[in-house]
């Protein structure tokens, strides 16, 4: 997701669950990962000081939860040249695949394999990711879209990095992107920014499998 201009959270506001009271994620588990986050980059401790206290309070994991949510991203670099990227119907922008977390999703890296796999229809299986931990984690301004009913709000995104040796695009997700397409690594760093060069110097992959 976008890495929008710093602001003041939004009033708190309450939404109920109703069927989605149970989730995977929990909290604690996003607390833990941006901890650990912040211990491979100490000097982002003071941009992400906010949503870590908000991370203490709870609530942050359905994106109904306001005045903060987590979202994920998936940079998927492919033969160590190229990475994907979508045009976000949306934002209108170009950025990395990713959105907001489901109840089903056991992990944060998990969550941003399958919204990678929905979005540009690349086969997961022919995916792995580059390394277990967040290569950015970014806290940035949502504005309010009254259409769905969503105040002000800020999403707090954790983006990792996937590698593959040739898995392409197949049926995107029209409802949230118009476009998607690989980009030289240049070409995505000078057009995203830093997400890009840190998922292009990830050694990966992770144990447990090769990029096919």
């Amino acid at each position: 997701m976008p890495h929008f201009e710093p602001h003041q959270p939004a009033p708190s506001a309450v939404v109920p669950r109703g069927e989605f009271d149970h989730w995977l994620i929990s909290h604690a588990d996003i607390a833990q990962e941006l901890a650990a986050y912040l211990q491979r980059y100490p000097d982002e401790a003071t941009l992400l000081s906010e949503p870590m206290r908000l991370l203490a309070r709870g609530g942050c994991t359905s994106r109904h939860d306001f005045p903060m949510h987590v979202t994920v991203g998936a940079l998927l670099v492919r033969a160590g040249t190229e990475i994907l990227l979508v045009q976000h119907r949306a934002y209108g922008i170009l950025l990395q695949p990713g959105g907001h977390l489901e109840p089903s999703d056991a992990t944060l890296v998990n969550a941003a394999l399958r919204e990678l796999a929905e979005e540009t229809g690349v086969d997961p299986r022919q995916v792995v990711p580059a390394s277990r931990a967040p290569v950015y984690v970014e806290y940035g301004r949502v504005p309010a879209r009254t259409a769905k009913g969503e105040p002000e709000h800020h999403h707090l995104d954790f983006g990792y990095a996937f590698t593959t040796r040739n898995a392409d695009i197949g049926q995107i997700q029209e409802s949230e992107v118009t476009g998607v397409g690989w980009y030289p690594l240049p070409e995505a760093a000078r057009l995203v920014g830093r997400r890009i060069q840190r998922a292009a110097v990830v050694p990966g992959p992770a144990a447990g499998g090769e990029a096919r």
